[in-house]
Parts: C-alpha cells; sequence; structure tokens
C-alpha cells in the first residue's frame, strides 16, 4: 500500500531561464547563420530543459514498509522518530546543524523539510533530512507504514543493509 508520493519537481522561473538558455545558445550562433543559430537553440534549450527536468526529478515515497527517498531505500522499521520542520529550522538543519554523515534529499527551493532519526545501530547514518513539501504528511504517512509493519511483524533487512551510501554527499 502506498502511503506518500511526492515529486520535488523545480519551480517554474526555473523552466524560464532554461528556455531562455536555449535561446541564448541560438543568438550567440546567429553571426554563424541561420541554420548554426536554430541548432543552437534547440541543442542548448533542450540540454537546460534536460538538466531542469532531472535534477527536478526526485521522488520521496512511502510504500510497502519503506522509505524510498532519492537513491535510499530505508525499511520503516529502521526509522525513528519524524519530525516535520519549518522554513527556520529547516535552514537550521541543512546549514550550521547539518551533520556530514547524514542523508539528504536537499532541494533549496523546497523551504520546508522532515528530519527522520535512524535507529538502527550498525548505520552510521544519524538522520536523514528531505526536503518537502508536504512535510506534516509526510510524517502521517511514516507514521502509518510503521504501525502497519508493526502489526505483520517488519522484515528483517537492517536500515545499514538498505540506505544507498547513507551520506550527505550521496544524497540528491
Amino acid at each position: 500500500m502506498q502511503h506518500f508520493d511526492e515529486r520535488l519537481t523545480a519551480p517554474g522561473f526555473w523552466w524560464f531561464c532554461a528556455a531562455m538558455l536555449g535561446v541564448v545558445c541560438g543568438l550567440t550562433l546567429l553571426p554563424m547563420g541561420l541554420l548554426p543559430a536554430l541548432v543552437g537553440l534547440v541543442v542548448g534549450g533542450a540540454l537546460a530543459l534536460l538538466g531542469v527536468s532531472s535534477y527536478g526529478a526526485v521522488r520521496i515515497r512511502v510504500v510497502a514498509g519503506r522509505l524510498l527517498a532519492g537513491s535510499a531505500g530505508i525499511p520503516v522499521e529502521a526509522l525513528g522518530e519524524a519530525r516535520a520542520l519549518n522554513r527556520e529550522e529547516a535552514a537550521a538543519w541543512r546549514s550550521h546543524k547539518a551533520d556530514p554523515r547524514a542523508f539528504m534529499v536537499l532541494r533549496a527551493y523546497v523551504p520546508t523539510a522532515v528530519r527522520i532519526e535512524i535507529v538502527d545501530p550498525q548505520d552510521p547514518t544519524p538522520y536523514v533530512y528531505l526536503s518537502s513539501r508536504r512535510p506534516n504528511r509526510l510524517v502521517s504517512a511514516l507514521e502509518a507504514a510503521r504501525s502497519e509493519a508493526a502489526h505483520e511483524g517488519g522484515g528483517s533487512e537492517t536500515g545499514a543493509q538498505a540506505s544507498a551510501g547513507g551520506t550527505a554527499s550521496q544524497g540528491s
């Protein structure tokens, strides 16, 4: 059963800037002729739009007793307290309070986030930081998945085995 699904899409202004980058590429090549300008417009715009699309393609999901965020897949049994962070708290946890061992799916254009403790003693990752536009819904989904997993008896995979590296440098 799927409890939560969010895609951290890039803001509209980024799409506009990517399209304008294509226009700039076309204008830059205009002195070479109309054909190179059109190629520059199409290729430059396509590459810029592809970059924005791929950066905004990261998803956060709670499904089948697992938290799937970026490159990590963590069973809910390995997760401790999940806490929704407002704008100020999220800014603090992604700057001066941040732990370099944390796994982070960080998008600066998303002002709110969720901080989730890792309770697996074998996992060196202290917590997971996830940018989210709907942090309260994510926390509720994690609680529902955790109680559902407790009723089913849970899985045998540990957070250390399931997380994808577990370091902030590998976060999306």
